[in-house]
């Protein structure tokens, strides 16, 4: 299991007093000195922390070190003030992988996946999208049916992101039986995904805590994690908490 280290919070910091300190560029360095697959950037039109300058500097530093770039957004967002748009990103930076998510713009953080039965929407971005990316996944829910999973197929869509925070809230109310039920529908679905042929990548608050049952299951390639990771990076360093990570990955 790959992880991306997504580096939102660090430009999150930043933005919130101005400025150029926390240094976007250092902490993209570092953790790309780390064994991760690459770093993985949400810019949003409100500019609350991914600018277009972090994306220009993770784009040079992902050339440099030869891993990837995954950029996260409503391909639905268009261009407003300094924000161009999700798609005009996509063509312009042409990061290995885009992931789809419908979030609003006056969103905290994504919390639900695509409804799949706008799949012709869907099959427009992708095919659009593929042009210029690898790999072109979508933010999915982890109660979807084998329907709506067939209906992703028919797309140029080729990896699904599983949306984890059910799993993680599940975590957190210590329920065996509720963390059960979550762990069955994510193994379920992935399963059936990847017979499929799909890329299966997870987010979505996860942590040292409950990523070991996610890497046990042995289906899931690629995370994708930032929030738990800054956040425990206050008391352990960011190298350390990076690598804490790695090592769960690795199994």
């Amino acid at each position: 299991m790959n992880l991306s280290v997504n580096l939102n919070k660090i430009s999150l910091l930043r933005e919130s007093r101005g400025g150029a300190l926390p240094s976007f560029y250092d902490f993209a360095k570092l953790a790309l000195d780390q064994n991760i697959v690459g770093i993985t950037l949400h810019p949003r039109p409100d500019q609350r922390h991914i600018i277009e300058e972090d994306i220009k500097t993770a784009f040079e530093l992902i050339k440099q070190y030869k891993k990837e770039l995954n950029i996260e957004g409503n391909p639905l967002e268009n261009a407003i003030n300094n924000y161009k748009g999700y798609l005009t990103l996509i063509k312009q930076y042409k990061p290995h992988q885009a992931t789809l998510v419908p979030d609003s713009s006056s969103q905290l953080t994504s919390d639900h996946g695509w409804d799949i039965s706008q799949s012709k929407q869907l099959i427009d971005f992708a095919t659009e999208i593929r042009e210029s990316s690898n790999i072109c996944s979508i933010f999915i829910d982890t109660d979807i049916t084998e329907k709506e999973l067939e209906l992703i197929l028919n797309t140029n869509i080729n990896a699904i992101e599983l949306y984890t925070g059910p799993y993680a809230e599940a975590c957190l109310s210590e329920s065996k039986s509720e963390i059960a039920n979550e762990i069955s529908k994510i193994r379920i679905l992935a399963e059936s995904a990847k017979e499929k042929g799909l890329k299966i990548n997870a987010g979505h608050d996860l942590n040292t805590k409950n990523l070991p049952a996610l890497r046990k299951l042995d289906l899931i390639d690629e995370v994708s994690i930032g929030h738990a990771i800054i956040c425990e990076s206050l008391s352990k360093g960011f190298e350390k908490t990076v690598n804490e990570y790695i090592d769960i990955c690795n199994g």
